[in-house]
């Protein structure tokens, strides 16, 4: 979509200017395809859970749309330069408008007809397999059909998988039932390997090119997130990823100075503003210290804007924040929702003891807990706390053990993907989080 609203900008400036690039035009093409694509972006139209329908793209195009004109307008005013002819414009949204709709038709009849997908069978009818079929089935756009399940125990029922699609070998050999579907991809998710995996049947189709995939690496891949309570020491061991260089080490520190260093320029008339409210609003300090376990678990005090009345914790004691709590103050609910309270930890940021992205750290109180009863929770700590993270742009806020598996799952994909790309997009997704204040409280 970015190169569609390049070459558009490009084409009708090119035209309706008549004369060869110069820097100004290319300017005003950059300008015109970055707004353009920003407001794309936050207005969700790539996102297929919520515009898969052609109405709903209608509505959250034109309110796109109407953004940009606001923001170019505004940047029109700073900068007169760059202003392009009014008619142009109109033509230029028109033209985009169309293709844009067309586009979008033209791409939901191809995903719903499944054209381009990889043809994949699921060996097994295990709990990771029904994720795997169910995720498949419910994501458009995953580039995946499910042409076969091959059950694991053939004799018993296959519960939450479509009888149309269970596939009981009887006569006919795993790669035989490959050729006859045109199958592209195997994943194996068994519920027990002992005693009934099919090597050499699988060896086989390995052999005559397809792809053999264990059912927790590819929920990784589909997913985002890796499943603590069903991957098993070996995978974590023999997996690819969790690649630490000092360059990369270097790379991340000077990504962490420089941004927490702009955003705090940035943002100081916000934060003060916020600072004077809090304190016109209840009594007690305007930053709030709190202990907080950090890379290598070493223990360190982070800083918040305070956001509940003072000594919160005194009757109660130390306690995941919930619903309508009623300790926060009115002040503190709009910079929770906004998450305007985890501001200060940009200071925490230039000290050296968290990182701009990683693992939302924890108290030790709750961590000392959480170890005990989640595998591989102890792995978080391995890098820096993050002011956000993968878990957080993903999931929503959590409060219980079983959410603290569900972040978890999301914080071993990072550590084991980290780079600076991944980084980039977390940092995105945390705007658009912020913006719409979705996952606080």
């Amino acid at each position: 979509m970015i190169f569609s609203c390049f070459l558009l900008s490009t084409a009708i400036l090119t035209v309706s200017n008549s004369y060869w690039f110069d820097l100004m035009l290319i300017l005003r093409i950059v300008l015109i395809t970055a707004i353009l694509q920003t407001c794309l972006y936050y207005n969700d139209l790539y996102d297929f859970d919520i515009t898969s329908q052609i109405p709903e793209i209608i509505i959250r195009l034109l309110q796109s749309l109407g953004v940009a004109s606001i923001f170019l307008a505004s940047v029109y005013f700073l900068f007169p330069l760059v202003i392009i002819d009014q008619e142009i414009y109109i033509l230029s949204v028109c033209f985009l408008i169309f293709f844009i709709i067309f586009w979008r038709i033209g791409y939901l009849h191809i995903l719903n007809k499944g054209m381009f997908n990889h043809r994949i069978i699921i060996l097994g009818s295990s709990k990771l397999a029904k994720d795997i079929y169910k995720k498949i089935t419910r994501t458009i756009d995953c580039g995946y059909t499910v042409c076969a399940v091959i059950p694991d125990e053939p004799d018993k029922e296959t519960d939450r998988l479509p009888e149309n699609l269970v596939v009981k070998q009887k006569d006919k050999t795993l790669g035989e039932i490959s050729k006859i579907y045109g199958i592209n991809k195997i994943i194996v998710a068994f519920k027990e390997k002992r005693g009934r995996f099919p090597t050499q049947e699988l060896i086989n189709c390995r052999t005559d090119g397809i792809d053999v995939i264990s059912g927790s690496a590819f929920y990784e891949m589909l997913t985002g997130k890796v499943l603590v309570r069903e991957i098993e020491p070996s995978w974590l061991i023999f997996s690819k990823g969790f690649h630490k260089s000092l360059f990369k080490a270097a790379m991340k520190r000077m990504q962490d100075i420089i941004l927490a260093s702009l955003l705090l320029i940035l943002l100081s008339p916000l934060l003060l503003i916020v600072a004077i409210l809090i304190k016109m609003d209840s009594k007690g300090p305007v930053f709030f210290a709190q202990d907080r376990v950090g890379g290598g678990k070493k223990e360190y005090m982070m800083h918040k804007f305070r956001s509940m009345v003072q000594d919160a914790e005194k009757l109660t004691g130390p306690v995941w924040a919930g619903d309508n709590d009623n300790r926060i103050t009115r002040v503190g609910r709009v910079i929770r929702k906004y998450r305007i309270d985890e501001l200060p930890q940009l200071w925490e940021v230039l000290r050296g003891t968290m990182s701009l992205v990683g693992p939302r750290p924890e108290r030790k109180f709750f961590t000392d807990q959480l170890e005990k009863q989640i595998p591989f929770y102890a792995q978080r700590f391995n890098v820096k706390p993050g002011l956000t993270g993968w878990a957080q742009v993903c999931y929503d806020y959590g409060a219980t053990v079983e959410d603290a598996v569900e972040k978890l799952n999301y914080d071993l994909f990072y550590i084991k993907n980290m780079s600076f790309a991944l980084d980039m997009v977390i940092l995105l997704k945390t705007v658009k989080t912020v913006l719409f204040g979705k996952g606080a409280r």
